[in-house]
């Protein structure tokens, strides 16, 4: 019952964050407090995403022509149905890409916020990192996007990483599904380079941290 509950919960959780970050997609409102340096990672899932949603509206649509033209009351009787439950996905596919968009990895004053889809967020304080590099890194698991192995924590879409925080020792970091010890990090993000060099500065002080960018 304890992990049924658990899973119910994860499940109810998910879909309110989804319809959350619709909305904020819609109003232009990114979740990130003022202050913070946004750092992009939405373009290689993107292509993905928007095919699904063409396709899931596409689909809702087809079924919804279909059954208009067949005269039959089991037609009738399924076609509501299918047609709120075709719109209601496709409407979620599109929540899910607004995710992506609306959260951001942060960079804040003191930690770095690493953010992947709806709910999932990892802090890494600034105090423990100790380089900062892009390498790429894959990892296996049907649609995972957190995979921890041997120390190395990893957070991407499509199974891939291109930026590693390597951290100071063994350190417990606060995620949203629990703590997580671990002595390297790796991210995605859009433009690795210019993060590394970002967060290079970041490091180095206050001296060397750039202004906030929208």
């Amino acid at each position: 019952m304890t992990r049924a509950w658990r899973l119910l919960r994860t499940a109810v959780l998910l879909e309110l964050a989804v319809w959350r970050n619709l909305a904020r997609w819609i109003a232009r409102r990114p979740d990130a407090p003022a202050g913070a340096i946004q750092i992009g990672y939405a373009q290689l899932t993107a292509p993905v995403l928007w095919l699904w949603i063409f396709g899931s509206f596409a689909e809702a649509v087809a079924i919804e022509l279909v059954l208009r033209r067949i005269d039959a009351t089991w037609a009738e009787v399924v076609r509501i149905p299918l047609l709120a439950v075709g719109v209601w996905g496709a409407f979620w596919m599109l929540g899910l890409a607004g995710s992506c968009s609306v959260r951001r990895h942060l960079v804040l004053d003191d930690r770095i916020r690493i953010r992947n889809g709806p709910r999932f967020q990892l802090d890494v304080p600034l105090a423990a990192v100790a380089t900062v590099r892009a390498v790429e890194h894959e990892f296996s698991g049907f649609v995972a996007t957190v995979h921890e192995e041997a120390g190395l924590l990893l957070v991407g879409p499509g199974q891939r990483t291109n930026v590693e925080l390597r951290l100071a020792g063994p350190t417990a970091l606060a995620a949203s599904d629990g703590e997580r010890v671990v002595d390297r990090v790796g991210f995605w993000v859009d433009e690795p380079r210019d993060v590394v060099r970002l967060l290079s500065r970041v490091l180095a002080g206050p001296e060397g941290r750039p202004a906030p960018r929208p």
